[in-house]
């Protein structure tokens, strides 16, 4: 955390700060010293109808600072926690109003502990925009940042009472002229890649509470951002980004840029890749949750490093390799990996390129720059074979 926060205090730019919740299952002999997760609809052999089984495991809900060309700096807040038993949301609102339930009583409030602890650790906190799915679409995680002088964009998923309550964010934004056009190129299912032409809409107006929080919450200012395909697709699904912020948006080109911090939020689903994938960290045997949070959490740190190299490499390619690396990592790349055509000069791009052949990266003419899949083969043997050349030395 204190690396973290010297990195950001390093950078000028705005700071982007994307959260998320993702779990790890774990397969234990006795849930009770992990806890559950949420239930699962399993369909066995000797059963007409599927079961529910409870999965055991952990969740993480973390948030992670980049800059704006996306360069990991870090985690800026991180909780690990699991559940004695587990409620869909869907059978809670059978029984209660989920409005009427104060938000510190709700798992959901994490979104709110995480865009607090970051404004009161780092400094500067009007330079961080956090960034988030529809799940954090919280009015009182709207209000915390208002009050913390912190930025956000949020995707929707509650269409909101508007204006002076009449109306609703939807009926307001169908008033809306489309004001510009964005063009962006999308993959589909099969990975053919198109061109897309997208309507944008955008408007401030006045955002209301949740009517049973309307005495405890007030309104507040808020721009609204649509983006749409012009049509109905074939082949893939429409577009549809709807997008609220406290920032400013008064042209088509702050349209845009908002879109632009709001799609690196896919930056995470790498950074779970590298968690789970590369350092498996639920094949962990490790017997307690308390156990499995502390060693999620130094995987954290080796994902994000990881992740750093991966885009280091794409960033700041003729940066210096100690930027990333140490002495001996260096020393051991220069006698381990000889220089190839590509890989002739000492810069950090060449240097990442070592490690990603360690990786099982070819380096050919034409090969798109190294994956995190590569990179974290490639930091794993480096470290196997740094431990083997610190304890050869110390030998003889």
């Amino acid at each position: 955390m204190q690396a973290t926060r010297e990195r950001i205090a390093k950078t000028d730019d705005i700071i982007l700060v994307l959260q998320d919740t993702t779990e790890f299952s774990f397969k234990k002999n006795d849930p009770s010293s992990v806890g559950f997760t949420r239930n699962s609809h399993v369909k066995l052999w000797d059963h007409r109808r599927p079961v529910v089984v409870p999965v055991r495991g952990v969740l993480l809900h973390f948030s992670l600072a980049l800059t704006t060309d996306g360069l990991p700096l870090g985690l800026t807040s991180a909780k690990v926690w699991t559940r004695k038993k587990f409620k869909d949301s869907k059978a809670i609102a059978r029984k209660i109003n989920r409005t009427r339930v104060p938000i510190e009583e709700k798992e959901s409030y994490r979104w709110i502990q995480n865009l607090r602890e970051t404004a009161d650790y780092f400094d500067q906190p009007q330079r961080c925009v956090h960034v988030g799915d529809r799940e954090s679409d919280i009015y009182e995680l709207y209000c915390e940042a208002e009050k913390r002088g912190a930025k956000f964009i949020v995707r929707i998923q509650t269409d909101r009472l508007a204006e002076d309550g009449s109306s609703k964010i939807s009926e307001e934004m169908k008033l809306v002229k489309i004001k510009g056009r964005h063009r962006i190129e999308v993959r589909d299912a099969k990975g053919n890649i198109s061109v897309v032409n997208l309507e944008l809409q955008y408007r401030q107006m006045i955002v209301n509470p949740p009517i049973g929080k309307q005495k405890r919450y007030p309104n507040l200012p808020l721009t609204i951002i649509y983006a749409r395909d012009r049509g109905n697709p074939k082949g893939r699904k429409r577009i549809e980004w709807k997008l609220i912020t406290n920032l400013p948006v008064k042209s088509r080109k702050d349209a845009i840029e908002k879109m632009n911090w709001y799609a690196l939020r896919w930056k995470i689903e790498v950074f779970h890749k590298i968690l789970k994938s590369g350092w498996r960290a639920e094949e962990s045997k490790l017997r307690t949750a308390e156990r499995l949070a502390n060693l999620i959490a130094v995987f954290c740190i080796l994902s994000w490093r990881v992740f750093r190299m991966t885009m280091l490499k794409r960033t700041l390619p003729s940066e210096s390799p100690g930027v990333a690396l140490t002495k001996l990592e260096i020393e051991i790349l220069n006698k381990l990996v000889p220089n190839n055509r590509s890989c002739d000069k000492k810069d950090l791009s060449s240097y990442f390129e070592k490690v990603a052949r360690l990786g099982g990266y070819l380096a050919r003419a034409n090969d798109s720059p190294p994956g995190s899949t590569v990179m974290w083969h490639g930091v794993s043997r480096l470290t196997d074979v740094e431990i083997g050349y610190d304890l050869a030395k110390r030998c003889g």
